[in-house]
């Protein structure tokens, strides 16, 4: 969504290319919106299922041509580790 590359690595229609930000809303309160479950998902507040992941870098700091090389080093679901490589620890 961010670079718009194709497997082949060209731009692929590069006027649609998102933010990072954009990117990770569409993913997570896009994502929740359209399966009608924003009241539950899609943020992190109090009272909603804690569903996240701790991720290798910072994802607005990062060079966006590496993107694809951050690694996932725990995902949380509904508040409990299903998988966690130490970034938990």
């Amino acid at each position: 969504m961010v670079n718009r590359r194709t497997a082949a690595g060209e731009v692929l229609n590069a006027d649609e290319r998102l933010t990072v930000l954009e990117a990770v809303r569409a993913y997570t309160h896009g994502s929740a919106y359209a399966a009608g479950e924003e009241a539950l998902k899609g943020t992190l507040a109090r009272g909603k299922l804690a569903d996240f992941v701790v991720l290798s870098d910072d994802l607005w700091a990062v060079d966006p041509a590496r993107l694809k090389d951050v690694a996932v080093g725990a995902t949380v679901v509904g508040g409990v580790p299903e998988y966690d490589s130490g970034a938990l620890a």
